[in-house]
C-alpha cells in the first residue's frame, strides 16, 4: 500500500522558479486521476453566491485552486479509502478568494463523502470568520437546484445536513472544551496567523489532528494570510514546518502529510522592498489577480496606505503581498537590523564561541522582574579578529501574566533553549554567574561590561565571590543613552562589513526588530519601537559588550613570574 512517506513526495524544491513563471506550486504527484477529476467536475459546477449572474466555479475560479482540489481529492485510494495527503496549510494574500474557494472544497467534500453520519467543521479564530465560510457553503447550495434538494442548510444552527447519509457540517469555535471529542471527517480552519497569540492554540490543533485520524479519509485544510507581526505560537510552528516541507528538508523521513502551498516571494524579492514594492512582482504571490483583484486597485490601495505610515505599511504588505514582518522592516529601525539576519553563522554556539575566541566581553543588560534579563558573550576570534556574538536572556514567569501580548513569543524562544524562565527563586542570577565563571576559567574573560547606573549590586557581589571585580578591572560601567551611540554604529558597520556574526536566534531577531533608534539634537540614542511589552534588552547588553570590545581589550594574565612560583 502506498504511504506518504514512501511514494508521494510532497516537497516543491523548485518552487521559487515555478513562482516567478507563475507555474503550479503543487509538485507532480501520482494522484488516483478519477478521484481527482470527479472532485474538479463537482467543484466546477459550483456557482459564486455573491458574484452578480453567481457564474460556475469553471469560469470563475483560478486554477491555482482547483489545482488544490484535484490534489486533495486525487489522493484517496478509492479500494482503501485511505486519503494519503491528509492536510494542506495554504498562505495565500487577502483578496484572493481563499475562503470562497474552500468553502467550495467543503460543499465538494459532503457530495464526494461516502461515510454515512460524518462530521465536517468550519473553525475559526472567531465565530465571524466561521460564519464567513459556512455563509458562502450555504450559498453554494442555495443557486444549486439538486445541492438544495440533497443538503439542509440551517441557518440558525450554522448546519449543513445531507439528507441522503445523515452527514453534518457545523461551525465550531476554535476552544479546546468546544472541540474535545470531535471526529470529524474534514476541518476547515480559516485564518490560522490569528492565532499565534493563542497560548492554547497547540492544544487545539492536537485535539482537530487527533479526531481526523480516526478516519482514514479524515482531511485538514488550513488556510491563512501571513501575520501582521512577526509569526508567532501555532501559526509559526505550522509555518516552518509546512517551509521545511516545502524545500525538501524532511525527504525519507516520517513527516506530517502535508501539502504546503506558501504564496511568497523567493529569496532577495522578499527580503528587499524596493523589489516586493515594484507592483510588475505582485502577481507572484496574487494567484488571484485578474479576477477577485484588480492590478490598478491594488496600487491605489498601496499609495494610499503607504502615505500614512510604517505601521499601516507593515499591515497592508503582511496582508497583501505575504511578506513576513521581521528585521529591517521599520523606517526607524536600527540601520544594522537590515544586515542581522545576513550575519547569522549556524556554527556559532556558546561551546565554538570559547573554541574560537582569544578574549571574550560579557553584556548585561535588564533584570528586573517586568524585564528581560539580557546576556550577551562577544567573542574576538583568533586570527581574524572578527567579532562572533552568543546570547541569552532570562525573565520571571510573572511576566507572562503581565505581558500576555508577548506570552507566547516568550515560551517559543524558551522552547528554543534561548530563553530561561525562571520562578520566585530568581536562578537567573546563579545562572548569569556560573557561564561568566566559565568564560573566566578559560582563561577567555576579558571584562563584564554592565549599565554604570543599572541595578546590578547583586550581581556585582556575586561576581567578587569569584574573583571577578570592578577593583580588578574585571566589571566595567557603562553610559547609556546617547552614550552609546559609539557601539551602535560600530556595530552596524561592522555587520554591514561581515566582521560581526551572530548565533542562531529567533529571541534576538525579535530583540533587534523592535529597536528604535531616535535622534537627538546632536547624537542618537535607541529605545524600544513600542513602550511596555517589546524588549531589547539582549540587544541592549549586546550593545554594552560591544563598547568595551571596541576599544580592543585584552584577557587580564598573571606576570610570568608569578606563574613560574605558582
Amino acid at each position: 500500500m502506498l504511504t506518504p512517506q514512501a511514494q508521494w513526495d510532497l516537497s516543491c524544491v523548485d518552487w521559487e522558479e515555478r513562482i516567478v513563471s507563475g507555474r503550479s506550486l503543487i509538485p507532480d504527484l501520482p494522484l488516483f486521476a478519477d478521484e481527482a477529476e470527479m472532485a474538479v467536475n463537482v467543484f466546477d459546477e459550483l456557482r459564486l453566491p455573491d458574484v452578480p449572474g453567481m457564474p460556475k466555479m469553471r469560469d470563475a475560479a483560478g486554477d491555482w485552486y482547483r489545482d488544490i482540489v484535484r490534489a486533495v481529492f486525487g489522493s484517496r485510494d478509492p479500494k482503501t479509502n485511505e486519503r494519503l495527503i491528509r492536510e494542506v496549510l495554504a498562505l495565500v494574500p487577502k483578496g484572493q478568494s481563499k475562503t470562497t474557494y474552500s468553502a467550495g472544497l467543503m460543499v465538494t467534500a459532503m457530495v464526494m463523502n461516502l461515510r454515512p453520519r460524518a462530521e465536517m467543521l468550519f473553525v475559526g479564530p472567531t465565530q465571524a470568520i466561521s460564519d464567513r465560510a459556512f455563509a458562502q457553503a450555504k450559498g453554494m447550495i442555495d443557486a444549486d437546484p439538486d445541492l438544495y434538494k440533497r443538503f439542509d442548510a440551517k441557518e440558525h444552527l450554522k448546519e449543513i445536513h445531507d439528507r441522503v447519509n445523515g452527514t453534518k457540517m457545523k461551525v465550531k469555535t476554535f476552544a479546546l472544551d468546544i472541540l474535545t471529542g470531535s471526529m470529524p471527517v474534514v476541518v476547515l480552519l480559516d485564518e490560522l496567523w490569528l492565532l499565534g497569540r493563542n497560548a492554547y492554540a497547540t492544544k487545539v490543533l492536537r485535539q482537530i489532528r487527533g479526531g481526523l485520524e480516526k478516519n482514514s479519509e479524515g482531511f485538514f485544510l488550513i488556510i491563512s494570510t501571513q501575520s501582521d507581526e512577526a509569526p508567532a505560537g501555532a501559526f509559526r510552528d505550522e509555518l516552518i514546518q509546512a517551509r521545511k516541507i516545502r524545500d525538501g528538508k524532511y525527504r525519507g523521513k516520517t513527516m506530517r502529510a502535508m501539502l504546503p502551498v506558501l504564496y511568497e516571494f523567493p529569496g532577495e524579492i522578499g527580503r528587499n522592498p524596493a523589489l516586493w514594492q515594484d507592483p510588475s512582482n505582485w502577481s507572484m504571490v496574487m494567484p488571484n489577480l485578474g479576477r477577485s483583484m484588480r492590478l490598478d486597485s491594488l496600487i491605489k490601495d498601496w499609495e494610499a496606505e503607504r502615505g500614512k505610515g510604517q505601521k499601516d505599511i507593515q499591515i497592508w504588505a503582511s496582508q497583501h503581498l505575504n511578506i513576513e514582518i521581521g528585521v529591517g522592516m521599520k523606517s526607524d529601525a536600527w540601520p544594522g537590523a537590515e544586515f542581522w539576519a545576513r550575519r547569522e553563522d549556524a556554527s556559532l554556539t556558546f561551546d565554538s564561541l570559547i573554541e574560537r575566541s582569544e578574549a571574550i566581553v560579557v553584556g548585561i543588560d535588564g533584570g528586573g522582574l517586568d524585564d528581560l534579563f539580557g546576556f550577551a558573550a562577544l567573542g574576538r576570534e583568533r586570527g581574524t579578529k572578527n567579532w562572533l556574538a552568543w546570547c541569552h536572556a532570562w525573565c520571571h514567569d510573572g511576566v507572562l501574566e503581565r505581558r500576555q501580548s508577548i506570552a507566547t513569543k516568550l515560551t517559543d524562544f524558551a522552547t528554543a533553549q534561548e530563553l530561561t524562565i525562571v520562578d520566585d527563586r530568581l536562578q537567573d542570577l546563579s545562572e548569569i554567574v556560573g557561564i561568566i565563571e566559565q568564560i573566566h576559567d578559560a582563561g577567555l574573560l576579558a571584562c563584564v561590561a554592565i549599565d554604570a547606573e543599572g541595578p546590578y549590586g547583586e550581581l556585582v557581589d556575586e561576581l567578587a565571590k569569584i574573583g571577578i571585580t570592578e577593583d580588578g578591572g574585571l566589571v566595567v560601567g557603562v553610559g547609556q543613552g546617547i552614550r552609546l551611540m559609539n557601539a551602535i554604529k560600530t556595530a552596524e558597520r561592522r555587520l554591514a562589513r561581515g566582521t560581526l556574526v551572530h548565533a542562531v536566534s529567533r529571541l534576538m531577531d525579535w530583540c533587534v526588530e523592535n529597536v528604535k533608534i531616535e535622534a537627538t539634537a546632536t547624537a542618537i540614542r535607541a529605545t524600544k519601537q513600542n513602550a511596555g511589552d517589546n524588549k531589547i534588552d539582549p540587544w541592549m547588553a549586546l550593545m554594552d559588550a560591544v563598547t568595551v570590545m571596541s576599544k580592543n581589550p585584552e584577557v587580564a594574565r598573571a606576570p610570568e613570574y608569578q606563574m613560574f612560583f605558582a
